[in-house]
């Protein structure tokens, strides 16, 4: 994707502005942003759980490995940490600790299962924890594929920084000019963190097949000549257009903007399985209960 000028008229239209709703997990507050009622998709993108940012006191464990095994079948989860990290095990004997602005994807394919524990980040001093959780739906042909997983330290991550000081772009998902993620692409897909500085704007020329959305997590922006709050996903047409996201704040802010091309096969989801017949959810669970996923050796 390429980041472009376009005039006032050719900005792309808003869609649906939402707000995500509580839905903890174990001791963790958790807020579900998607699917919404108006976008149960955007391109590859089902899901998006938001792990706010919360401080803490201790250095005791928040949460120990053990207490949260579950099975996938069907996506790919993507988690990427802010702040904290992630230690993550899986029945087919993957275990891997990424840490403050790392990632883990993890391919659930056929079927597999996994735990993933978080926890303050053992390398810094800052107490705290933030992130988000994304499931990746996948083309029907690699939903049939063994499972696979890859962690990303922060270091790893491509980044960008923009000109005239205006901030950077992380490439988490897909490319921008010319740095590329190393997590695998089914589709056309991408998603970015922008950090935009005080006062500034970035403009992003999307094409007109494709799905998009930004989630304004901690601050708000004006989208589009919109004035936005935080904790709201905005969700644009599919028509050819900008994205000009302004800064109108004397600090600087952060986005997440991803999306890509629309998923042409039928889309079932149940529980922790999405597949593309209802018949295929049977299968995703009588696979799981008669242990064809493995079991977690921790």
């Amino acid at each position: 994707m390429k980041k472009k000028l376009r005039t006032k008229e050719m900005k792309k239209k808003i869609k649906s502005v939402t707000t995500g709703y509580r839905a903890d997990i174990g001791p963790h507050e958790i807020y579900r942003i998607m699917p919404t009622s108006s976008s149960k998709s955007i391109g590859p993108f089902v899901f998006l759980d938001y792990l706010p940012l919360k401080k803490h006191t201790t250095d005791k464990p928040l949460t120990v490995p053990g207490k949260g095994a579950h099975p996938h079948r069907g996506i790919a989860t993507l988690t990427y940490t802010l702040k904290g990290e992630v230690t993550h095990y899986d029945s087919r004997g993957n275990v891997a600790t990424i840490h403050s602005g790392g990632l883990q994807w993890m391919k659930a394919g056929n079927g597999i299962i996994h735990d993933e524990v978080i926890n303050v980040d053992s390398q810094t001093d800052e107490k705290a924890t933030q992130g988000f959780q994304f499931w990746i739906n996948l083309p029907s042909t690699i939903k049939a594929e063994n499972p696979e997983y890859r962690s990303i330290q922060a270091s790893d991550v491509p980044v960008l920084h923009l000109s005239e000081n205006s901030g950077w772009l992380k490439v988490i998902v897909g490319e921008y000019q010319g740095l590329q993620s190393i997590i695998p692409n089914y589709s056309k897909q991408f998603l970015y963190h922008i950090n935009l500085a005080a006062g500034k704007q970035f403009t992003l020329l999307t094409d007109d097949h494709l799905e998009v959305a930004a989630f304004l997590y901690q601050d708000k922006a004006t989208v589009n000549d919109k004035e936005l709050n935080t904790a709201e996903l905005v969700v644009f047409e599919k028509d050819e257009g900008n994205i000009e996201i302004r800064n109108p704040l004397n600090h600087a802010i952060d986005i997440i903007l991803f999306g890509g091309e629309k998923y042409a096969e039928p889309i079932i989801a149940q529980g922790p399985f999405v597949m593309n017949t209802h018949e295929e959810i049977v299968d995703a669970y009588e696979d799981f209960y008669n242990g064809k996923y493995g079991q977690i050796k921790y």
